[in-house]
This record gives structure tokens, C-alpha cells and sequence, in this order.
């Protein structure tokens, strides 16, 4: 199996991960489980995950890419004083 194969759940736990939530505070998620346990190539070339949103308590979860490469990413729900950079261009 390639080494950029991963799922949508895979990806999203390690971004929940990066900001001290876990699956229990998931309040809505527009992929069924089948869809977030589809294997994909998340590496470069272009885009094979399924689109969504995913919302926490304190977060909501989306698709990002560049140049075919896939990830999770998140911004907080609710305003704060956290800035966003960037998505698909690093930061």
C-alpha cells in the first residue's frame, strides 16, 4: 500500500489531536463513517478524498489541499483572537 494512503477519520483525529479534541466532542460531520474510514491517496497529484465539514464543540473541520496533497483542516467556531493562515499554502 502507498505510503500517502489515509482516510478522512485518520486525518481529522490527528487535527483534532493538534488542538486537544477527540471524536467526543463531535457535534456534526457531513461524511457517514463509511466516508470517513475511505482509503485515499491524500499525497501529491490531485484530489481523491470526499469533500466535508465537521463541527466540534470548539471547532469546524474541512478539506484542504495543494497541488493534490491532502489534509484536515480547522478553524475555531466561535470568534477569538486566533488567526487563520493560509490553507493549501502553508504558513
Amino acid at each position: 500500500m502507498d505510503d500517502y494512503q489515509s482516510t478522512w477519520r485518520e486525518l481529522i483525529a490527528s487535527e483534532m489531536e493538534a488542538h486537544g479534541e477527540t471524536w467526543a466532542d463531535v457535534v456534526r460531520c457531513s461524511l457517514n463513517d463509511a466516508g470517513l474510514d475511505r482509503r485515499f491517496d491524500c499525497g501529491f497529484g490531485g484530489v481523491q478524498g470526499a469533500p466535508f465539514t465537521l463541527w466540534t464543540k470548539a471547532r469546524v473541520y474541512f478539506p484542504a489541499q495543494y497541488d493534490g496533497g491532502e489534509w484536515a483542516a480547522s478553524v475555531p467556531r466561535e470568534p477569538c483572537d486566533e488567526v487563520s493562515h493560509h490553507v493549501g499554502g502553508g504558513g
